[in-house]
């Protein structure tokens, strides 16, 4: 923590001979928007993205709970490495998941009727689904309670708790799970793990980083394992900018 305001630091910069970089999407790369199809893409983050994959030699990845078909949607023109469906999903390297499971159809049309009923927003995944509380956060409650009983009827689902959301993804899959297939792959061997991230969700995959060598970096506000942290995703696409230029 920094000794005179009580925050943790901004974090230096990137090292583009040394690091590896992993990048979560909602939040961090991006605001969050009232709607998860509603987030709003700047125009330069994609080529910046694939600018600084090239200055780390591939050692860059975009990490999200995102279906990966929305990922490669919103990040036309970044061709590098991307794990969507939290670790379960993947683009240039072997899927980690093959196959959904055979009750995936099943949960989601629960999920949706549930939220059809109650006027909340489902959003379907390639392997799950969320419920989102956004409009109405005293939903939460009741949200938390349906998808326990669905992850009991459901047990190839786990709950994963989001901002103002509750999804229910593979079990056995998580970021920091990813990050662990990430960094066997070649272009990754000797690197330090820079993860940046804002949500629960990415807690795990911030503190693996801290524990492997590397550190995290938190956007937002929240307790968090990342040594480092930044205000908001504008902050973050500036640091991406400053280590493409430099």
């Amino acid at each position: 923590m920094d000794d005179l305001t009580g925050k943790k630091p901004a974090p230096p910069a990137l090292d583009p001979d040394g690091d590896a970089l992993f990048l979560d999407f909602d939040g961090c790369l991006v605001d969050i928007a009232p709607r998860p199809d509603a987030v709003v893409i700047p125009e330069s983050l994609p080529q910046v993205l694939a600018r600084l994959s090239a200055k780390l030699g591939g050692a860059l990845a975009v990490v999200s709970g995102r279906s990966l078909h929305e990922l490669e949607r919103f990040l036309l023109g970044y061709d590098g490495l991307m794990i969507g469906s939290h670790g379960a999903e993947a683009r240039g390297m072997t899927p980690p998941l093959e196959e959904s499971p055979d009750d995936l159809a099943a949960l989601q049309t629960e999920m949706d009727h549930f939220a059809q009923q109650q006027g909340l927003l489902f959003e379907k995944k390639s392997h799950g689904g969320a419920l989102h509380f956004r409009a109405d956060p005293s939903r939460q409650p009741e949200v938390e309670a349906f998808t326990e009983t669905l992850a009991e009827r459901f047990p190839a689902f786990a709950i994963q708790p989001a901002k103002m959301a509750v999804e229910l993804r593979p079990d056995g899959f998580s970021k920091d799970g990813a990050l662990v297939l990430l960094t066997q792959l070649p272009q990754f061997s000797g690197r330090m793990p820079v993860y940046a991230g804002d949500d629960t969700t990415d807690e795990p995959a911030l503190a693996w980083a801290e524990a492997h060598g590397g550190f995290g970096i938190k956007i937002g506000d929240g307790k968090s394992a990342a040594r480092y942290h930044l205000a908001e995703p504008s902050d973050i696409r500036d640091w991406l900018a400053a280590a493409v230029e430099e």
